[in-house]
């Protein structure tokens, strides 16, 4: 099955088109091509490795890629492009496109000398230039919305790692984004906690109408919240389809192979 036959009609929100990436010698993104719909939740799933989590940086050009291009709702993400050739974009209008990508990653990056009020209101107060007051009302509300509206004044250390990462979650729907990018954002978690983030983040899918695209080793997850999950590996996307074919009708080898291995443990 083919993107074209995926994607809903109309512009995508996310397009990327042919995107190589290199480490040094290391190819680890070998000719990606994907379009996220405006709305639309997809899962990248696959093993360590397989370049999901380079893919989601590139999203939001915290990694350059070297060919190739990435569109974030009609907008080149990282570079110019005048007579077909690239050249690196102004930090400002990076900043610009990351404004309207934010990310959730493993490890929460909350800053430690701020309370769950001020990781919130951050963002805002200082990309958007929301008024203090207003930045502080929204966080309220986001806060309540991932159960935390008894912890605003609580900092980082203070908090488990689950709240945390809700907290971050606050953090990244303060922004008004065009994207969430979540990276894996369970992994650090011990796995008493895991549940309450997946929970905040199915509500976002069921709720919010936000294009998401999330790097999970949770299956279940994947299964129940995604649109479309996305099978990577060594650098390229395998396979993707609807949750339920994919799961119930791999198509390739490695995929197949990849599944028996996460039944048998």
């Amino acid at each position: 099955m083919t993107t074209d036959d995926i994607v809903r009609s109309g512009s995508p929100m996310v397009s990327i088109q042919a995107v190589h990436k290199y480490y040094g010698s290391l190819h680890v993104l070998r000719g990606i091509d994907l379009s996220v719909s405006p709305g639309e939740v997809i899962c990248l799933i696959g093993p360590s490795g397989s370049g999901k989590t380079t893919l989601l940086r590139c999203v939001n050009f915290l990694e350059t890629y070297q060919q190739g291009r990435i569109y974030v709702d009609g907008v080149l993400v990282g570079y110019r492009e005048r007579n077909g050739k690239l050249s690196p974009a102004p930090e400002r209008e990076i900043a610009k496109v990351r404004a309207e990508t934010s990310m959730v990653f493993q490890q929460f990056n909350l800053f430690p000398h701020k309370t769950a009020l001020g990781n919130v209101t951050f963002g805002p107060i200082k990309v958007r230039k929301t008024s203090k007051a207003a930045a502080e009302q929204q966080a309220l509300r986001l806060l309540e919305r991932v159960g935390l509206s008894d912890k605003a004044s609580s900092y980082p250390n203070q908090l488990s790692g689950g709240q945390q990462q809700r907290v971050a979650i606050a953090r990244a729907l303060a922004m008004e984004p065009k994207v969430m990018l979540f990276d894996e954002v369970t992994s650090a978690l011990d796995p008493e906690l895991v549940g309450e983030v997946l929970a905040v983040m199915r509500d976002l899918a069921r709720t919010t109408g936000v294009t998401m695209m999330v790097v999970t080793h949770e299956m279940q997850f994947a299964r129940d919240v995604s649109d479309r999950v996305v099978f990577m590996d060594n650098g390229v996307i395998v396979e993707q389809n609807e949750p339920a074919a994919l799961f119930e009708n791999p198509e390739s080898d490695r995929l197949k192979s990849f599944l028996s291995r996460l039944t048998d443990h």
